[in-house]
C-alpha cells in the first residue's frame, strides 16, 4: 500500500470520524450514498450532471441544509452546525454520527410516489417506483425540511433539531419529519394503485 493509500485510509471526517466500516441495510441506495472523510469539494463535481452520488453524504446533507435563507451560501457555518450535531448523536447513541446519517438517509428514502397521468381531460393519479438516486435526494430533502420546521422561530438549536432528525430517522422514528414524509408519499402511492 502507497503512503497516499494508507493516508486517504486513516482520514477522518471532521478529524474526528471514521470512514471506515459503514454498513448500508439497502442495497438499492448504497451505491448512492458516497462516505468519504471530505467534507467540503469546493464544487469539483458541479460540472458533470450525473455524478453527485460521487459527492459525500455528508456535505450533500450540508449542501442542502444550506439552501434556507439564513444559511444560503453560508457553508462555513452550516458544517459548524453538523459537526456539533455529530457530536450530539455520537454523545446519545454511543456509535459512529456518519453510519446514523446513512441509516437515517436510508430509513427516510420513500420506495414509491405519484405521479398524474392524463387521460383526455381528466388527470389520474398513478404509483410508480422510485430511482435509487431520486430516494436519496428525497431523504435529504425530507431531513433538511425536517431541521429548517423545528429550528426556524423557536427556541431549538440548529445543531439540536439536526442531531433529533438524524437519530430519530436512523431509528425509523414515525414522529420524525423525514420519516413522517416518507409514509405520507408510500401512503398516497398505495391509493393511487
Amino acid at each position: 500500500m502507497s503512503e497516499a493509500d494508507s493516508q486517504s485510509a486513516s482520514a477522518k471526517l471532521f478529524d474526528r470520524w471514521s470512514v471506515e466500516d459503514i454498513e448500508y441495510s439497502d442495497p438499492s441506495t448504497e451505491r448512492y450514498i458516497t462516505v468519504t472523510p471530505i467534507a467540503h469539494t469546493m464544487g469539483r463535481h458541479a460540472s458533470k450532471q450525473f455524478q453527485k452520488s460521487e459527492i459525500s453524504i455528508v456535505e450533500r446533507l450540508i449542501n442542502r441544509l444550506m439552501q434556507t435563507d439564513e444559511n444560503t451560501g453560508d457553508k462555513a457555518k452550516t458544517m459548524r452546525i453538523t459537526q456539533e450535531a455529530f457530536e450530539i448523536v455520537h454523545s446519545r447513541t454511543d456509535e459512529n454520527p456518519i453510519q446514523a446519517l446513512v441509516s437515517a438517509v436510508e430509513n427516510a428514502a420513500p420506495r414509491e410516489e405519484t405521479v398524474r397521468l392524463k387521460y383526455g381531460g381528466i388527470s389520474v393519479p398513478q404509483a410508480v417506483d422510485v430511482a435509487p438516486q431520486r430516494r436519496v435526494d428525497q431523504a435529504l430533502k425530507f431531513l433538511a425540511e425536517g431541521v429548517y420546521n423545528d429550528a426556524f422561530k423557536s427556541p431549538v438549536d440548529a445543531e439540536e433539531a439536526l442531531a433529533n432528525q438524524l437519530v430519530g430517522a436512523a431509528n425509523n422514528d414515525v414522529s420524525t419529519y423525514a420519516v413522517n414524509q416518507k409514509e405520507e408519499k408510500e401512503r398516497v402511492a398505495a391509493a393511487a394503485r
